[in-house]
């Protein structure tokens, strides 16, 4: 028979890392109306995003590595991050920088015996979460949904700026806000203990996403 491992029962001992974005761009090809997708991703890399989350959950295996595919050699080019959301495999395929997980996904200590280049990031709603995932092996957390947005009605309702401050203070590892930010909130989160923010809309919704990302960029400084 054979045994199943448990998660640990104590924080694997890894090395923290020091981020080099502050910026964490997830995608959504819906949200980016006729624009194509492609030139979508180029615009918001021109305009200074360096780290890129591809999460296209509905699309199938093939096409969502053709998709990484052109988007690490995108990244590359634009000397950011790539991260694959969910799929370790992929991620591996296409030698990207990390793979984002849910809390349905596999755990990231076990994603770190798949691969033990990648960066690891875990979503989290809450402090239970947010806890379990550094004590199992996360290099960072995006924390959400912070502020109420269509996109992550799901989820509950919005954990708020105070929860954010008491999960920042609480683990050890970078905490990323997501979830309703906007240029207009994000030092408010960024004050309340966040080491970046996660966006979609307030950089793919934008009239000009260029601009809508030099601007978040500049701001976080």
């Amino acid at each position: 028979m054979i045994a199943i491992e448990r998660e640990p029962l104590e924080a694997p001992v890894y090395q923290p890392l020091d981020l080099d974005f502050k910026l964490y761009l997830v995608t959504d090809r819906k949200s980016t109306g006729k624009r194509l997708f492609m030139e979508a991703i180029t615009d918001a890399l021109k305009g200074g995003a360096k780290a890129l989350q591809l999460r296209e959950k509905d699309l199938g295996t093939r096409d969502l590595l053709r998709l990484a595919y052109e988007m690490r050699q995108l990244t590359l080019k634009c000397d950011a991050r790539l991260f694959i959301n969910d799929r370790v495999d992929i991620a591996i395929a296409v030698d990207a920088d990390g793979v984002h997980l849910g809390q349905k996904s596999i755990p990231p200590f076990a994603a770190r015996r798949l691969s033990s280049k990648l960066i690891i990031g875990v979503s989290a709603h809450n402090m239970e979460e947010a806890v379990r995932a550094e004590r199992t092996g996360a290099d960072f957390i995006t924390l959400g949904p912070v502020y109420e947005t269509p996109s992550k009605l799901k989820y509950g309702p919005p954990v708020g700026i105070e929860t954010l401050r008491e999960v920042a203070r609480q683990v050890h590892v970078p905490v990323f806000a997501i979830g309703g930010i906007t240029l207009d909130n994000l030092g408010e989160a960024m004050g309340a203990g966040a080491a970046g923010v996660a966006v979609i809309s307030a950089v793919f919704g934008a009239k000009n996403i260029r601009s809508a990302a030099g601007k978040i960029v500049r701001t976080l400084g």
